[in-house]
């Protein structure tokens, strides 16, 4: 229950359905549904933990790169390498879980990336990406 501005009630969260008046048979048919909806909070929560366990056994992934000699990259690697890559070493990912803030990398070495499985959960991982 949260009491926002009429206007912002009015023309976007009761049209968009995102948000019903708290009246008393409202109220009620929530707390009819509360056990459901927190058993399928708990559920994916625990799904999201063991999907992290999954990622945090990995450990390292390596990805090969065509690179100069100066260590650049041509081209760079991206959420779809990683994501592929973890795939390929048994873990369960989506592309949109990855998280690049600085961007695609460019050269070789050892990287820290973070994926995000859950809205609770963060877990990292390391990559190395090595010349071809």
């Amino acid at each position: 229950k949260v009491k926002v501005k009429a206007g912002y009630g009015r023309n976007y969260l009761i049209p968009k359905g995102k948000a019903v008046f708290a009246t008393d048979d409202n109220i009620a048919v929530f707390e009819s549904r509360r056990a459901e909806l927190e058993a399928n909070a708990r559920e994916r929560l625990d799904s999201a933990k063991i999907r992290a366990s999954k990622l945090a056994e990995i450990g390292a992934i390596k990805i090969k790169a065509i690179a100069g000699e100066e260590g650049k990259l041509f081209g760079s690697i991206g959420p779809k390498e990683i994501e592929q890559a973890i795939l390929g070493a048994g873990g369960e990912v989506a592309r949109s879980e990855i998280n690049l803030p600085e961007g695609s990398f460019r050269s070789l070495g050892s990287f820290e990336v973070d994926i995000k499985v859950h809205s609770d959960i963060v877990q990292t991982i390391s990559l190395i990406i090595e010349p071809q």
